[in-house]
């Protein structure tokens, strides 16, 4: 058996191909290559294009995919793998994702040809959990702007929330989106006294100190407000303009997930306005952040540039948690994480 692995700025190859290692006892055959961008600010930025637009949309060498047919899985993180791709790989039955999104893959022509998916869920859960709420304690307590400030020479201590900066404890975060991240979040939230509330629409079993609500209540009653959904045709600009209204002027929102999520433009205007408290946000319609852009000429905005799930140790972990899934497979153990299945 056949496995071809393609490694990337995030996931190079050797750290691809030690992750995988394990599955040379079971008789597999690995071999590594690697989609080679010059840096990684290059590879976001075909990323964000394939998230939006889908696998067809960035035209991959040729070179990358030599002798796909001969290969039985096929192991990737980012590079797309379109329909022209797929069906050259007559003897391709699993594809590995090492991540939880698969917007990089062709799924109707993974299911007409018969070829297994599956994903990572949770793989940079943790990651992803521990930045949001490092990025609610710094925009709610200026963190960032006072260290921006003290690097200027400038001793700042007034703010655009300098009257009603919170502590944490006992105010309301809503989550939207209860999955490995928002599990997280909320967990390490609760630790800090918050009162939690959650819409998600695909759970019921939540701990005792979450509270599940519709989504009109959990914009009105919250202080704070965090996203973690995927994005999809039904959750593009799932915060616009007329959620916003329902906010309180003093809410705060986060967004570490996918920028489409909300929409930017309605968000601009009403932290503009003193509509909303503030913002921190890890992604953005356009990526990176142009020089003018008004995102980064507000003062009560926290920024970062797309970095809430890189952690060594989520890329480090993903291939060995891919080939523990794949040695259950060839076990036929049961799996959960399966996106389509032929």
């Amino acid at each position: 058996m056949k496995l071809l692995a393609i490694g990337d700025a995030f996931i190079p190859a050797d750290v691809m191909r030690e992750g995988l290692s394990s599955l040379t006892s079971l008789g597999v055959d690995i071999e590594v290559r690697e989609w080679k961008h010059d840096s990684i600010e290059a590879l976001q930025k075909d990323n964000l294009i394939v998230e939006i637009k889908g696998p067809e949309a960035i035209t991959i060498e040729d070179d990358l995919f030599r002798g796909i047919e001969e290969f039985d899985i096929l192991i990737v993180q980012f590079v797309p793998l379109s329909k022209r791709i797929i069906e050259k790989a007559k003897k391709l039955k699993l594809i590995g994702v090492l991540r939880g999104g698969t917007e990089n893959i062709d799924l109707n022509a993974t299911s007409q040809y018969q070829i297994d998916v599956l994903n990572t869920p949770g793989r940079n859960a943790r990651a992803v959990a521990e930045f949001t709420l490092g990025v609610i304690l710094s925009e709610v307590r200026n963190i960032a702007r006072s260290h921006a400030s003290l690097k200027e020479g400038v001793w700042q201590k007034d703010f655009p929330n300098s009257q009603g900066i919170p502590e944490l404890n006992e105010k309301t975060v809503g989550i939207i989106g209860y999955g490995n991240i928002g599990k997280l979040l909320a967990s390490y939230l609760n630790a800090l006294g918050c009162k939690i509330l959650i819409y998600d629409e695909y759970t019921e079993d939540l701990p005792n100190y979450c509270k599940q609500v519709d989504m009109d209540t959990l914009l009105q009653q919250s202080d704070i407000i965090s996203l973690h959904l995927r994005l999809t045709k039904e959750t593009h600009h799932f915060i616009s303009r007329k959620e916003i209204r329902k906010m309180k002027s003093t809410a705060v929102i986060i967004n570490t997930a996918r920028s489409g999520l909300i929409d930017e433009k309605a968000l601009v205007q009403s932290l503009k306005n003193g509509e909303l408290m503030g913002a921190a946000l890890d992604v953005f319609d356009h990526e990176p952040l142009s020089a003018d852009s008004e995102i980064a000429k507000l003062d009560n905005v926290t920024i970062t540039p797309h970095i809430a799930g890189s952690t060594i140790d989520a890329f480090r972990q993903s291939p060995k948690q891919m080939a523990n899934y794949i040695v259950k497979k060839m076990k036929g153990e049961k799996l959960t994480n399966y996106v389509n299945i032929s």
